[in-house]
């Protein structure tokens, strides 16, 4: 039988890859932005007079201020001449890095796989953002921080379509590539892998001024280690595997490395000025986003 042409072949592969990438792309906006809507919330200002649209407050005028900026209407019903002032409203930057290794492959029964709840959270912070008036993209090279509708489009893709770094990996490590001096950025992992690639990932960050927020996702039996008897633990990806016939005397030692790996976490979080959160994938997906928002919205 004639085999046809290796690039048409090809072609219809790139099609086939296309075409389940675009089917998945409805069900995770849709997702995100019923998950943000949750949340109600309008621009975002910071709350501080400067250059923007929006109003903020009068404020009585100054002999130093000029004659331009007295508002006359709201003046002339006083006494006193008043200045209108408006928020701040600078755009920043914002970019994400979520974990899309197979260990975040991982669900146990009833409960979303970890990397689908952070692809969501991640899709749903992206969408408050950029409705305020950010520029958000994901760290390296192929989704820059931008504004506008289309921009959620290119990070969901970016979000179904693993880097290459990523495909067949056991555990991911962050993208530095992409930050902007002086921006924010969202991290997003179960950080079940060697924690060294994250150390430096979040010293480089903050040598470029870079502040933002670590979101920890675990599946509620990593948290809970039910597992008793004989058991065969297994990486998602193959690389890892363990027998035992007494999984119960695991439970201590795993607890406790499990707590010892939060405490480093959080110690690099505090010296590099970020914030950490553990979320669980049988906990309410608002609490987090809440969480995420308000982090990313800190002033520095």
């Amino acid at each position: 039988m004639t085999q046809p042409p290796a690039s048409l072949t090809g072609g219809a592969g790139l099609r086939r890859d296309g075409e389940a990438l675009s089917a998945a792309l409805p069900p995770l906006l849709a997702d995100a932005e019923h998950l943000a809507a949750t949340m109600l919330l309008g621009d975002h200002g910071r709350r501080r007079p400067g250059m923007g649209e929006e109003f903020w407050q009068y404020r009585p005028a100054m002999p130093t201020d000029e004659a331009r900026l007295i508002d006359w209407r709201r003046s002339g019903r006083s006494d006193t001449h008043y200045i209108r002032q408006t928020e701040w409203q600078a755009a920043q930057s914002v970019v994400i890095w979520v974990d899309q290794t197979q260990s975040m492959d991982f669900a146990s029964a009833k409960v979303p796989t970890k990397g689908d709840r952070a692809r969501v959270l991640a899709m749903a912070v992206a969408i408050l953002l950029l409705r305020g008036g950010e520029r958000v993209g994901l760290t390296g090279q192929t989704v820059p921080p931008r504004r506008g509708d289309l921009q959620l489009l290119r990070i969901a893709s970016g979000l179904l379509d693993p880097p290459t770094a990523a495909v067949g990996a056991d555990f991911g490590a962050p993208e530095v590539q992409g930050m902007i001096p002086k921006s924010r950025a969202l991290f997003i992992s179960d950080f079940m892998g060697p924690l060294e690639p994250l150390e430096a990932a979040l010293t480089e960050a903050a040598d470029q001024g870079v502040r933002g927020a670590l979101l920890q996702i675990l599946d509620p039996e990593e948290e809970a280690f039910p597992y008793d008897g004989r058991t065969v633990f297994e990486s998602m990806g193959g690389g890892l595997r363990h027998e035992t016939l007494q999984a119960g005397r695991l439970r201590d030692a795993y607890l406790l490395r499990l707590a010892e790996r939060k405490a480093r976490l959080a110690d690099l979080a505090r010296i590099t000025g970020w914030q950490v959160l553990c979320h669980h994938t049988n906990s309410p997906a608002q609490a987090a986003l809440l969480w995420l928002y308000g982090a990313l919205e800190r002033r520095r």
